[in-house]
């Protein structure tokens, strides 16, 4: 039989090359969210024993929790930036194995800033993984109901890392030590990379555009600035040169960004951008919700351990209704949303989480499980799930795909800096009223009471917001990028 090869170049070919399973996928993304934003809350009941075991000052106790969203937050954008250039895939793994390397590191920390400065490695790490996760859902699922979701699941984890950080650490530090906290990441950051090694397939959009270096360093330095200034304002108050200095200093790098943006070729975020409705609205309407919803966890579990009592296994305990409701309602919200348009459940959502921290503002010293815990905290945290899957769909409908990654980066930011912003502004409320952490337990209640009148306000003004912002029932944010 006649050699037919040379005449049938094509059988030389190798068959096309496998396309992961979009369910694959989708787990490997969000395992990689979970992880980046479980370790945003999971060291809060670590906190003691970690000052007792290292010598830690009391600001020093401060900059475990503030070193992480600093560099989490600052370093966002261009985590985003950068999987748009060089890949989704590479900057997932990049991430995650810096993430993982730094949380050995940190288990292991024998000083104070040998912590400090892992911490501060985790919080890069996550600012490179976060970005390219909701990418990589969005671009493995088809534009309609499978993408809305996908979406709903990644947004249920994101938001299951950060209520779950309460358990996981109480857990954690009763059975084991505080170490674990921050080891625990090894092996499962492990399993991560290998499934991500072999799940994923390589994505990018850079279009031969090269990294925006002067941009990138502006808003790197101007957001870690503004967030520094944030972080000093519980330590210091706000009328503090420690806190306006790096406030006005951010506030004026963040606009030389704008400046440089604005005339560079190849702009690090296109200032374009914000004239999308979708992008602008939804992204505000997140920073504005997270400034009050981010608070919840913190301040509940101070409430259940230092006014009723709870050891940190028994606090973490007590939330797991409100995790299990977030997940709740972030997995109902896509068929809501069918049925009700994006911007109706994103309003109904923040009206829910609203009128649970009303009710949460409510609480006494000597609160009932189901009354002061229960019911208010299952009520904010369902209402926060339903609002959390159309922001985040609406957020990258308005997009091109060249700019999915930057766009993903820009939904954490400003869910990261409203959160840190909420915080800290509601930690000197509650200290200005109660007195500080020494107060006794009534006192703390009314400071804890008076955080949470003051976020039904904020969110109030938020669900005002998305109903004249974000765009009207039609726009079918689930359907993905436009061109």
């Amino acid at each position: 039989m006649p050699d037919t090869s040379a005449a049938c170049p094509t059988a030389r070919i190798s068959p096309p090359r496998r396309t992961p399973p979009a369910g694959l996928v989708v787990a490997l993304a969000c395992a990689g969210q979970f992880l980046v934003v479980l370790d945003v809350s999971v060291v809060n009941v670590a906190l003691p024993s970690m000052r007792t075991d290292l010598d830690l000052t009391a600001q020093g106790l401060q900059w475990v929790v503030n070193a992480y969203s600093i560099a989490f937050a600052g370093f966002m954008l261009l985590g985003g930036r950068a999987g748009d250039l060089y890949g989704r895939k590479r900057m997932f793994l990049l991430g995650i194995g810096l993430f993982t390397l730094a949380s050995l590191g940190g288990g292991l920390a024998q000083e104070g800033w040998q912590l400090l400065l892992a911490r501060a490695v985790q919080g890069l790490g996550a600012a490179v993984v976060a970005p390219s996760t909701l990418t990589i859902v969005t671009e493995a699922v088809p534009p309609g109901a499978a993408r809305a979701r996908a979406i709903a699941t990644w947004t249920a984890v994101g938001a299951g890392g950060g209520a779950a950080g309460g358990l996981v650490g109480g857990v954690l530090v009763d059975t084991l030590s505080w170490r674990w906290v921050l080891l625990i990441n090894v092996p499962v950051g492990v399993v991560v990379l290998a499934g991500a090694v072999l799940g994923l397939s390589e994505s990018r959009s850079g279009g031969g555009r090269r990294l925006d270096l002067p941009g990138a360093v502006l808003v790197t330095a101007g957001l870690a600035t503004l967030a520094f200034g944030i972080s000093q304002t519980e330590s210091t108050g706000w009328a503090a040169a420690a806190t306006l200095v790096p406030l006005v200093a951010g506030a004026l790098l963040i606009g030389l960004f704008l400046v440089v943006e604005a005339r560079t070729a190849a702009p690090l975020m296109p200032l374009a951008l914000l004239r999308v409705r979708s992008v602008a609205s939804a992204n505000t309407a997140m920073l504005v919700s997270g400034s009050a919803m981010f608070c919840m966890w913190f301040f509940m579990t101070l409430y259940v351990q230092n006014v009723l009592g709870y050891t940190p296994l028994e606090a973490g305990l007590a939330l797991v209704p409100s995790s299990l409701a977030v997940v709740l309602g972030s997995k109902a919200a896509p068929r809501v949303m069918r049925a009700m348009g994006a911007r109706n459940v994103a309003v109904l959502g923040t009206f829910l989480a609203a009128a649970g921290f009303a009710w949460q503002s409510t609480m006494t010293a000597d609160g009932g499980f189901v009354t002061a815990i229960l019911v208010p905290g299952a009520l904010m945290m369902l209402g926060a799930g339903l609002a959390g899957t159309p922001l985040a769909s609406l957020a990258t409908s308005g997009s091109a795909p060249g700019d999915a990654g930057l766009v993903s980066g820009l939904i954490n930011t400003s869910r990261t800096m409203g959160g840190s912003l909420g915080l800290a502004v509601m930690a000197t409320i509650a200290a200005a009223r109660s007195g500080g952490e020494s107060a006794g337990p009534e006192a703390l209640t009314e400071g804890y009471a008076l955080v949470f009148r003051v976020g039904s306000v904020v969110l109030v003004v938020a669900v005002l917001l998305m109903w004249l912002w974000l765009p009207p029932r039609g726009k079918r944010p689930a359907d993905g990028p436009r061109g």
